[in-house]
Protein backbone atom coordinates (compact mmCIF):
# COMPACT_ATOMS: atom_id res chain seq x y z
CA UNK A 1 0.00 0.00 0.00
CA UNK A 2 1.52 3.57 -1.00
CA UNK A 3 1.39 6.34 1.60
CA UNK A 4 2.39 10.24 0.72
CA UNK A 5 4.88 11.35 3.07
CA UNK A 6 5.27 15.55 2.81
CA UNK A 7 8.19 17.60 3.30
CA UNK A 8 10.72 14.70 3.21
CA UNK A 9 13.31 17.15 3.02
CA UNK A 10 13.18 17.69 7.12
CA UNK A 11 13.86 15.53 10.07
CA UNK A 12 10.00 14.63 10.37
CA UNK A 13 9.13 13.43 6.66
CA UNK A 14 12.28 11.59 6.50
CA UNK A 15 11.78 9.77 10.06
CA UNK A 16 8.14 9.02 8.62
CA UNK A 17 10.01 7.22 5.93
CA UNK A 18 12.17 5.12 8.34
CA UNK A 19 9.46 3.79 10.41
CA UNK A 20 7.61 2.89 7.23
CA UNK A 21 10.58 0.65 5.67
CA UNK A 22 10.48 -2.57 6.44
CA UNK A 23 6.99 -2.95 6.24
CA UNK A 24 3.65 -3.14 4.24
CA UNK A 25 3.63 0.34 3.83
CA UNK A 26 5.39 2.05 0.78
CA UNK A 27 6.01 5.81 1.23
CA UNK A 28 6.30 8.05 -1.82
CA UNK A 29 8.15 10.93 -1.12
CA UNK A 30 7.02 14.62 -1.72
CA UNK A 31 9.47 17.51 -1.14
CA UNK A 32 9.00 21.29 -2.42
CA UNK A 33 13.04 21.58 -3.50
CA UNK A 34 14.32 19.01 -5.55
CA UNK A 35 17.49 18.80 -2.71
CA UNK A 36 15.44 17.46 -0.11
CA UNK A 37 17.08 14.17 0.98
CA UNK A 38 14.23 11.83 1.29
CA UNK A 39 13.58 12.12 -2.61
CA UNK A 40 16.13 9.89 -3.15
CA UNK A 41 15.53 7.39 -0.17
CA UNK A 42 12.12 6.45 -1.81
CA UNK A 43 11.28 4.47 -4.75
CA UNK A 44 9.22 6.54 -6.50
CA UNK A 45 9.14 10.34 -5.78
CA UNK A 46 7.66 14.02 -6.38
CA UNK A 47 8.18 17.71 -6.31
CA UNK A 48 5.29 19.23 -4.85
CA UNK A 49 4.50 23.01 -3.88
CA UNK A 50 5.11 25.25 -0.81
CA UNK A 51 2.00 24.64 1.54
CA UNK A 52 1.73 28.55 1.06
CA UNK A 53 1.22 28.10 -2.90
CA UNK A 54 -2.15 27.77 -4.18
CA UNK A 55 -1.67 24.99 -5.97
CA UNK A 56 -0.46 23.13 -3.04
CA UNK A 57 -3.71 21.18 -2.51
CA UNK A 58 -4.60 20.36 -5.81
CA UNK A 59 -1.12 19.11 -6.49
CA UNK A 60 -0.56 17.07 -3.44
CA UNK A 61 -3.71 15.67 -4.33
CA UNK A 62 -2.70 14.66 -7.91
CA UNK A 63 0.37 13.31 -7.07
CA UNK A 64 -1.57 11.22 -4.50
CA UNK A 65 -4.17 10.18 -6.67
CA UNK A 66 -1.36 9.13 -9.52
CA UNK A 67 0.28 7.03 -6.65
CA UNK A 68 -2.96 5.51 -5.12
CA UNK A 69 -2.03 6.85 -1.69
CA UNK A 70 -5.12 6.61 0.68
CA UNK A 71 -3.27 8.29 3.33
CA UNK A 72 -0.79 11.21 3.36
CA UNK A 73 1.39 12.16 6.20
CA UNK A 74 2.79 16.08 6.54
CA UNK A 75 6.33 16.10 7.71
CA UNK A 76 6.47 20.13 7.96
CA UNK A 77 4.40 22.40 9.86
CA UNK A 78 2.97 24.76 7.54
CA UNK A 79 0.92 22.29 5.46
CA UNK A 80 -0.96 21.25 8.47
CA UNK A 81 -4.02 23.76 8.19
CA UNK A 82 -3.93 23.94 4.45
CA UNK A 83 -4.81 20.35 5.08
CA UNK A 84 -7.11 20.29 7.47
CA UNK A 85 -8.93 23.34 6.01
CA UNK A 86 -9.15 21.18 2.92
CA UNK A 87 -10.04 17.63 4.49
CA UNK A 88 -13.13 17.22 3.07
CA UNK A 89 -12.10 18.04 -0.36
CA UNK A 90 -8.89 14.95 0.21
CA UNK A 91 -11.21 12.49 1.67
CA UNK A 92 -13.58 13.16 -1.36
CA UNK A 93 -10.84 12.13 -3.41
CA UNK A 94 -10.25 8.98 -1.52
CA UNK A 95 -7.16 10.54 0.77
CA UNK A 96 -7.08 10.56 4.08
CA UNK A 97 -4.83 13.38 5.48
CA UNK A 98 -3.11 12.86 9.27
CA UNK A 99 -4.15 15.72 10.29
CA UNK A 100 -6.14 16.99 13.50
CA UNK A 101 -9.37 19.85 13.75
CA UNK A 102 -7.87 23.72 13.25
CA UNK A 103 -9.01 24.31 16.35
CA UNK A 104 -6.34 21.83 17.75
CA UNK A 105 -3.66 22.55 15.43
CA UNK A 106 -3.99 26.70 16.27
CA UNK A 107 -3.38 25.23 20.49
CA UNK A 108 -0.82 23.64 19.45
CA UNK A 109 0.86 26.18 17.03
CA UNK A 110 0.35 28.85 19.24
CA UNK A 111 2.55 29.13 22.44
CA UNK A 112 0.01 31.31 24.39
CA UNK A 113 -3.33 29.37 23.22
CA UNK A 114 -1.15 26.13 24.63
CA UNK A 115 -0.66 27.50 28.05
CA UNK A 116 -4.60 28.54 28.47
CA UNK A 117 -5.38 25.51 27.03
CA UNK A 118 -3.35 23.74 29.75
CA UNK A 119 -4.53 25.84 32.41
CA UNK A 120 -8.38 25.63 31.42
CA UNK A 121 -7.99 21.66 31.73
CA UNK A 122 -6.04 22.16 34.86
CA UNK A 123 -2.76 20.89 33.92
CA UNK A 124 -0.01 22.47 35.37
CA UNK A 125 0.87 25.24 33.28
CA UNK A 126 3.80 27.65 32.90
CA UNK A 127 2.86 31.52 33.13
CA UNK A 128 3.07 32.65 29.45
CA UNK A 129 2.66 36.86 29.09
CA UNK A 130 2.41 38.40 25.35
CA UNK A 131 5.68 40.26 24.97
CA UNK A 132 4.26 43.35 23.77
CA UNK A 133 1.79 43.43 26.73
CA UNK A 134 4.19 42.16 29.80
CA UNK A 135 4.20 44.19 32.63
CA UNK A 136 7.26 42.60 34.86
CA UNK A 137 4.93 39.80 36.16
CA UNK A 138 8.09 36.95 36.06
CA UNK A 139 11.43 36.86 37.87
CA UNK A 140 14.60 36.27 36.03
CA UNK A 141 15.92 33.87 34.41
CA UNK A 142 12.77 34.07 31.58
CA UNK A 143 12.08 32.47 28.16
CA UNK A 144 11.51 34.59 25.14
CA UNK A 145 10.38 32.11 22.68
CA UNK A 146 8.15 32.98 19.13
CA UNK A 147 4.51 33.18 19.48
CA UNK A 148 3.59 30.79 16.37
CA UNK A 149 6.05 29.05 13.82
CA UNK A 150 9.92 28.66 15.34
CA UNK A 151 11.44 24.82 14.70
CA UNK A 152 13.34 23.63 16.91
CA UNK A 153 15.54 26.16 19.07
CA UNK A 154 15.81 29.00 16.81
CA UNK A 155 14.78 32.33 18.08
CA UNK A 156 14.55 30.80 21.45
CA UNK A 157 16.53 33.04 24.12
CA UNK A 158 16.44 32.17 27.84
CA UNK A 159 17.42 35.87 29.61
CA UNK A 160 18.95 36.08 32.56
CA UNK A 161 18.29 39.85 33.85
CA UNK A 162 16.27 43.35 32.99
CA UNK A 163 19.36 44.12 30.67
CA UNK A 164 19.11 41.63 28.47
CA UNK A 165 15.19 41.15 28.31
CA UNK A 166 15.49 45.00 27.40
CA UNK A 167 18.01 44.07 24.42
CA UNK A 168 16.03 41.53 22.93
CA UNK A 169 12.69 43.27 23.60
CA UNK A 170 13.89 45.86 21.32
CA UNK A 171 15.16 43.48 18.56
CA UNK A 172 12.58 40.94 18.20
CA UNK A 173 9.34 41.11 16.60
CA UNK A 174 6.93 41.54 19.72
CA UNK A 175 3.98 40.83 18.30
CA UNK A 176 5.40 37.28 17.65
CA UNK A 177 7.01 36.78 20.71
CA UNK A 178 5.98 35.55 24.53
CA UNK A 179 7.54 35.65 27.46
CA UNK A 180 7.49 32.65 29.64
CA UNK A 181 8.57 31.13 33.21
CA UNK A 182 11.50 29.32 32.82
CA UNK A 183 11.94 25.89 34.46
CA UNK A 184 15.24 23.71 34.90
CA UNK A 185 15.28 20.27 34.91
CA UNK A 186 15.36 17.08 32.73
CA UNK A 187 13.71 17.63 29.29
CA UNK A 188 11.09 14.56 28.21
CA UNK A 189 10.14 14.07 24.26
CA UNK A 190 6.56 12.17 24.51
CA UNK A 191 5.26 10.62 21.91
CA UNK A 192 1.11 9.25 21.81
CA UNK A 193 -1.36 8.23 19.15
CA UNK A 194 -5.06 9.00 19.74
CA UNK A 195 -7.45 7.49 17.22
CA UNK A 196 -11.15 7.25 17.27
CA UNK A 197 -11.07 9.13 20.35
CA UNK A 198 -8.53 6.79 22.11
CA UNK A 199 -5.52 7.30 23.43
CA UNK A 200 -3.79 4.32 21.63
CA UNK A 201 -0.22 4.82 23.55
CA UNK A 202 2.32 6.99 24.46
CA UNK A 203 6.20 6.83 24.72
CA UNK A 204 8.72 8.81 27.06
CA UNK A 205 11.68 9.61 26.10
CA UNK A 206 14.39 11.58 27.89
CA UNK A 207 16.45 13.98 25.52
CA UNK A 208 19.54 15.31 24.78
CA UNK A 209 19.68 18.29 22.61
CA UNK A 210 21.55 19.61 20.10
CA UNK A 211 20.94 22.40 17.73
CA UNK A 212 17.38 22.23 18.91
CA UNK A 213 16.40 18.73 17.97
CA UNK A 214 17.28 15.46 19.68
CA UNK A 215 20.53 13.90 19.32
CA UNK A 216 20.59 11.44 22.14
CA UNK A 217 16.80 9.71 23.39
CA UNK A 218 16.60 7.33 26.69
CA UNK A 219 13.41 5.68 26.24
CA UNK A 220 11.98 5.18 29.68
CA UNK A 221 8.87 3.77 31.16
CA UNK A 222 7.28 6.20 33.86
CA UNK A 223 3.56 5.21 34.47
CA UNK A 224 2.96 8.38 35.82
CA UNK A 225 4.21 10.42 33.52
CA UNK A 226 2.63 8.09 30.75
CA UNK A 227 -0.76 8.95 32.34
CA UNK A 228 -0.47 12.62 32.95
CA UNK A 229 0.58 12.96 29.12
CA UNK A 230 -2.49 10.20 28.14
CA UNK A 231 -4.84 12.86 29.88
CA UNK A 232 -3.76 15.85 27.76
CA UNK A 233 -3.93 14.48 24.40
CA UNK A 234 -7.59 13.21 25.37
CA UNK A 235 -8.69 16.20 26.85
CA UNK A 236 -7.25 18.15 23.77
CA UNK A 237 -8.30 15.14 20.74
CA UNK A 238 -5.86 15.33 17.93
CA UNK A 239 -5.99 12.77 15.32
CA UNK A 240 -2.91 10.53 14.96
CA UNK A 241 0.42 10.95 16.50
CA UNK A 242 0.85 14.20 18.64
CA UNK A 243 4.16 15.23 20.41
CA UNK A 244 4.37 16.84 24.07
CA UNK A 245 7.80 18.47 25.32
CA UNK A 246 7.71 19.23 28.97
CA UNK A 247 10.55 19.55 31.98
CA UNK A 248 9.95 18.04 35.32
CA UNK A 249 10.65 20.59 38.74
CA UNK A 250 9.85 19.45 42.01
CA UNK A 251 8.15 16.16 40.54
CA UNK A 252 5.76 18.31 38.52
CA UNK A 253 5.77 17.97 34.77
CA UNK A 254 5.38 21.26 33.15
CA UNK A 255 4.42 20.88 29.37
CA UNK A 256 6.00 23.66 27.13
CA UNK A 257 5.30 22.36 23.66
CA UNK A 258 2.79 20.48 21.89
CA UNK A 259 3.07 19.03 18.59
CA UNK A 260 -0.15 17.57 16.49
CA UNK A 261 1.89 16.20 14.31
CA UNK A 262 4.95 12.84 14.14
CA UNK A 263 8.13 14.07 15.36
CA UNK A 264 12.18 14.60 14.73
CA UNK A 265 12.26 11.48 17.05
CA UNK A 266 9.46 9.43 15.09
CA UNK A 267 12.24 6.87 14.04
CA UNK A 268 13.51 6.76 16.93
CA UNK A 269 10.57 5.67 18.55
CA UNK A 270 10.22 2.91 15.78
CA UNK A 271 13.45 2.01 16.76
CA UNK A 272 11.92 1.33 20.71
CA UNK A 273 8.86 -0.71 19.55
CA UNK A 274 6.67 2.35 18.86
CA UNK A 275 5.82 2.89 15.38
CA UNK A 276 3.68 5.82 15.16
CA UNK A 277 2.88 5.72 11.39
CA UNK A 278 2.45 1.96 11.24
CA UNK A 279 -0.23 2.02 14.01
CA UNK A 280 -1.76 4.94 12.25
CA UNK A 281 -1.74 3.36 9.13
CA UNK A 282 -2.95 -0.17 10.36
CA UNK A 283 -5.73 2.17 11.97
CA UNK A 284 -6.77 3.97 8.39
CA UNK A 285 -6.70 0.80 6.39
CA UNK A 286 -7.51 -2.27 8.49
CA UNK A 287 -9.79 -0.43 11.27
CA UNK A 288 -6.87 -2.37 14.01
CA UNK A 289 -8.12 0.11 17.20
CA UNK A 290 -6.65 -1.56 19.58
CA UNK A 291 -2.35 -2.27 18.36
CA UNK A 292 -0.13 -4.64 20.43
CA UNK A 293 3.13 -3.34 20.67
CA UNK A 294 6.09 -3.36 23.06
CA UNK A 295 8.13 -0.48 23.98
CA UNK A 296 11.82 -1.18 25.02
CA UNK A 297 14.12 0.93 27.61
CA UNK A 298 17.35 1.89 25.23
CA UNK A 299 18.55 4.49 24.34
CA UNK A 300 19.20 6.05 20.60
CA UNK A 301 21.71 7.81 19.64
CA UNK A 302 21.93 10.06 16.59
CA UNK A 303 24.11 10.15 13.28
CA UNK A 304 24.39 11.56 9.78
CA UNK A 305 24.14 9.00 7.05
CA UNK A 306 25.21 10.13 3.62
CA UNK A 307 23.29 9.65 0.86
CA UNK A 308 25.10 9.48 -2.66
CA UNK A 309 22.75 11.34 -5.30
CA UNK A 310 23.79 11.65 -9.19
CA UNK A 311 23.80 15.00 -10.53
CA UNK A 312 21.52 13.03 -13.59
CA UNK A 313 18.75 12.19 -10.62
CA UNK A 314 18.61 15.98 -9.38
CA UNK A 315 18.01 17.31 -12.95
CA UNK A 316 15.74 14.68 -13.64
CA UNK A 317 13.58 15.86 -10.38
CA UNK A 318 13.91 19.38 -11.26
CA UNK A 319 12.66 18.81 -15.02
CA UNK A 320 9.73 15.96 -14.77
CA UNK A 321 8.80 16.77 -11.82
CA UNK A 322 9.45 12.95 -10.46
CA UNK A 323 12.07 10.55 -9.58
CA UNK A 324 12.51 6.86 -9.19
CA UNK A 325 15.19 5.37 -7.01
CA UNK A 326 15.75 1.52 -6.67
CA UNK A 327 17.93 1.05 -3.74
CA UNK A 328 18.25 4.42 -1.81
CA UNK A 329 17.24 4.11 1.77
CA UNK A 330 17.80 6.82 4.83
Amino acid sequence: MNVAVTGVGGVIGQGIIKALQGTEYNAIGVNSEELGAGLYATKRSYLGFYANDQEFISRTAEICRAEKCSILFPGLDAELIPLSDHIHFLKTNGICPIVSRPEVIEICNDKLQTCIFLRNHGFPFLHTYDLRSYASELDFPVVLKPKKGGSGSIGVFVIENERQFNFFRDTLDIDNYVIQEYVEGEEYTCGTITLAGKCIGVIVMKRQLRGGDTYKAFVVRNSALENFVSKIVLALKPFGACNIQLRIKNGVPYVFEINARCSGTTAARTLAGFNEPKIICDFISKGIDNPTFTIKEIAVLRYWKELAVSYDQIREMKSSHFGVNHSAKL
